[in-house]
């Protein structure tokens, strides 16, 4: 079964920026619309940006305008580069399909704060 790894996270000030890496170890980018999720401490999980096997991407209104994904299928990889990170981002950030979940990774936390 595919497996997912994030990476990329860590801590930085408001205002600042982070790129997070997906890579998975099948060909999945190129069949399946992808998500990333978050979930900070006391919330639930929730999708915060996708993109289709065409290109087509999506966002959560809170990020709209900071946050890109994009996606290497060549390479298995999906990105978030997060720009004017806030500190209400502070999260576990993980990536997944947007549908028939695979097992989740472990994720990356991302921690914005002064």
């Amino acid at each position: 079964q595919v497996q997912l790894v994030e990476s990329g996270g860590g801590l930085v000030q408001p205002g600042g920026s982070l790129r997070l890496s997906c890579a998975a170890s099948g060909s999945i980018f190129r069949f399946y619309a992808m998500g990333w999720y978050r979930q900070a401490p006391g919330k639930q999980r929730d999708l915060v940006a996708s993109i289709t096997p065409g290109g087509s991407t999506n966002y959560a209104d809170s990020v709209k305008g900071r946050f890109t994904v994009s996606r290497d299928a060549a390479k298995n990889t999906m990105y978030l580069q997060m720009n004017s990170l806030k500190p209400e981002d502070t999260a576990v950030y993980w990536c997944n399909k947007k549908q028939f979940y695979l097992p989740w990774g472990q994720g990356t936390q991302v921690t914005v704060s002064s």
